[in-house]
């Protein structure tokens, strides 16, 4: 018989809440510029810079200012940079029914410093997570162990206990590599997730 889960690492993008970066970002291209999609795709050549913090905001608008092509102002950067998120109902549902389980809920994400300030600003589900660990503060980025590690040790978690979520792939190998209870989440598949938890939480 599986025993209940003492917490539950929650990753952001895809889980919590849909990614759009091309159509969002479209609008910092220049009007009649060649091939916007492959400058907006050019932007993730720094993305793991930026993402464990070795890259500051002020240069990252710099440099994908740039690429895109875009003139305007830093601030117009900013809020369209933070425009590319759209909530996802049925897993903040998931979270709050965790934490009314006593389950310890733990953010989990490779981030940077705009998305991270702006989420937590800005969607009240993340108030009610007992922690977070953010890659640009923690200086790693999964699928790297030694982010892993770190949230072991700054939450007291036991990974056989922890619930993991998570979208890619290679992030649920190395949790599964380190012992967490995993599950690839797609929103297109919900309901196997459901499914999933239900059998974690022994419920059914």
């Amino acid at each position: 018989m599986t025993t209940p889960p003492t917490a539950a690492l929650f990753d952001i993008g895809n889980v919590l809440v849909h990614l759009d970066f091309e159509n969002a970002l479209s609008t910092l291209v220049p009007s009649g510029a060649e091939d916007p999609g492959t400058r907006i795709r050019s932007l993730l050549e720094r993305k793991d810079e930026f993402e464990s913090g070795a890259l500051s905001d002020r240069d990252f608008i710099a440099w994908a200012s740039e690429r895109l092509g875009y003139t305007g102002s830093a601030e117009n950067f900013r809020r369209t940079w933070n425009s590319i998120f759209e909530p996802i109902p049925a897993m903040w549902g998931v979270a709050s029914f965790l934490k009314s389980q006593r389950l310890k809920i733990v953010l989990f994400s490779n981030t940077n410093s705009m998305h991270a300030e702006w989420l937590l600003a800005n969607h009240h589900i993340f108030d009610e997570f007992d922690g977070r660990v953010f890659s640009h503060e923690v200086g790693a980025i999964k699928p790297d162990p030694a982010i892993y590690h770190y949230a072991i040790k700054a939450h007291g978690l036991n990974p056989a206990d922890t619930l993991y979520l998570d979208d890619l792939p290679e992030n649920i190998a190395t949790g599964r590599e380190l012992g967490f209870r995993c599950h690839q989440y797609s929103f297109s598949r919900h309901h196997e997730f459901v499914e999933w938890l239900d059998q974690q939480l022994g419920v059914g």
